[in-house]
């Protein structure tokens, strides 16, 4: 799973990247406001956001990640005790703040909820999984190991269940930030339902996908 750090605390920001790091997060870690802004559609799964940072602050930031991306957790990091800015924090969306000095495992334990990775296996049938960790789809009797993107668009479906996903949104996401065409879209698209045999995978015409559950 891909994590943006913004902390603009070196020391602080070391300690955080390297224990998500030894948790098997890839994480890209930050100092700058300013650059952390321009990276926020590069495929990330979770944002940890300090407020105070230089050039561009942390609730400007997470206004613009809630213009692409409504449901991604955000976490905010901060020293401030005024309730002006954790009201304004909670207001733009995020989905916890975290009041510096703060035990990395409390930061730990919070990611883990709400990127739903208490249990690497993600259930959309009663036989039926994926497996985050290990890049694994079991349909009842049927075990299929995936590539990267397939990975990446089933952990995207499976999190925005019964919402509608954008071909911009899949690009961002599956493709880390990177050019997608159409075409390599419906290319993995096609891939992945065969994969799943179901028809989970639902066109929205000239908009994208939604994955159907009940």
């Amino acid at each position: 799973m891909k994590i943006l750090l913004l902390e603009d605390n070196k020391k602080l920001n070391e300690t955080i990247t390297k224990r998500l790091t030894m948790k098997g997060y890839s994480v890209l870690s930050i100092i700058d406001g300013a650059q952390a802004y321009e990276k926020i559609t590069d495929g990330f799964s979770c944002f940890i956001l300090d407020i105070n940072v230089p050039n561009v602050d942390g609730i400007k930031i997470l206004k613009k990640i809630r213009e692409y991306y409504q449901t991604l957790p955000v976490i905010i990091i901060s020293a401030s005790v005024e309730l002006d800015v954790i009201k304004q924090a909670y207001d733009f969306g995020c989905n916890d703040f975290l009041k510096k000095p703060f035990f990395i495992d409390e930061l730990e334990i919070k990611i883990e909820r709400f990127c739903n990775i208490q249990n690497d296996k993600i259930y959309f049938d009663e036989n039926c999984y994926f497996d985050f960790k290990s890049s694994i789809i079991q349909m009842n009797d049927k075990e299929v190991r995936l590539t990267k993107k397939e990975k990446l668009l089933i952990n995207l479906f499976l999190t925005k269940k019964n919402q509608v996903i954008s071909y911009e949104s899949i690009e961002n996401y599956v493709w880390e930030g990177n050019f997608a065409s159409l075409e390599s879209i419906r290319s993995l698209i096609r891939r992945v339902r065969k994969i799943i045999d179901k028809d989970y995978i639902q066109t929205v015409v000239d908009t994208g996908y939604i994955f159907k559950t009940t």
